[in-house]
């Protein structure tokens, strides 16, 4: 059932949004939402759909103008620490909750540095060992970019992109099998904390391995939780060119290998 191929086509509309309308979030939406939370799921890593619009949660932004406001709801992205990979998984499936609310119309936004964990753990129930890693707010945005969200974007660089030499090593791009460049071009893609794209791939005739581009974190924020969206990201470029794999997760600077299954 997941991931779900119609997220391939949400990968191109979805932008990071900080401002929203001030008006109620469909039920039906909030339902689907709701469900798929329950659905999509793994033994370390969750989300849980929480209906708020108090603001509490957020810190500013980058200063004033980058803070979010008039979200009337957000989902939190929960990992067990206790767990080996969970945060790949927390950003595998988080990122495919936020192309579904994209889908759906809603704006959303990955929030991993500025927000408030204790208001956090104090509207939803968090097992031992369990920590609220990254949230996104959820709402009704206008068609046209508020002027702080134009300047948050400037000040990110939210839309440029590494060349995919850049990115890849392994076997030489005229050799590659006819799905890889649709998948890493998704995987190219993928929203990072502050644009870092910390992810690098090695392309084998029947794999792709994710790599850390060094062990090193930056702005409190796991780059495997980076990664993890990538993967979600290589997955559906694979699935929209014809081709289904399984992961098999690595240890060190490799995060984890997509392999082709075989037909």
């Amino acid at each position: 059932m997941f991931p779900k191929l119609e997220w391939y086509q949400a990968i191109t509309k979805r932008v990071s949004r900080r401002r929203f309308r001030l008006e109620g979030l469909p039920q039906e939406t909030l339902t689907k939402l709701e469900l798929l939370c329950y659905q999509f799921r793994f033994p370390e890593a969750r989300a849980v759909l929480v209906l708020d619009n108090s603001g509490a949660i957020y810190k500013g932004l980058v200063g004033s103008y980058g803070k979010i406001k008039g979200a009337g709801a957000y989902i939190a992205f929960v990992g067990d620490i206790g767990f080996p990979h969970y945060q790949e998984k927390v950003g595998y499936l988080g990122e495919g909750i936020i192309l579904e609310a994209t889908n759906l119309g809603l704006g959303t936004c990955w929030v991993g540095g500025f927000f408030r964990p204790e208001v956090v753990a104090k509207q939803i129930y968090l097992d031992p060992g369990e920590k609220v890693l990254a949230i996104t707010p959820l709402g009704l945005t206008d068609e046209q970019y508020s002027l702080e969200e134009k300047l948050l974007m400037g000040f990110a660089k939210s839309r440029k992109r590494k060349e995919l030499a850049e990115l890849t090593a392994g076997i030489p791009s005229e050799q590659w099998p006819h799905w890889v460049r649709q998948a890493l071009e998704a995987a190219r893609l993928a929203p990072s904390a502050v644009n870092r794209q910390p992810w690098r791939f090695m392309v084998e005739q029947d794999s792709i391995t994710v790599k850390l581009d060094s062990p090193k974190d930056s702005y409190n924020i796991a780059k495997r939780l980076d990664c993890g969206i990538a993967m979600l990201h290589l997955e559906l470029g694979a699935m929209a060119a014809g081709v289904r794999g399984q992961w098999q997760y690595l240890a060190g600077e490799e995060v984890a290998v997509f392999m082709v299954e075989k037909q």
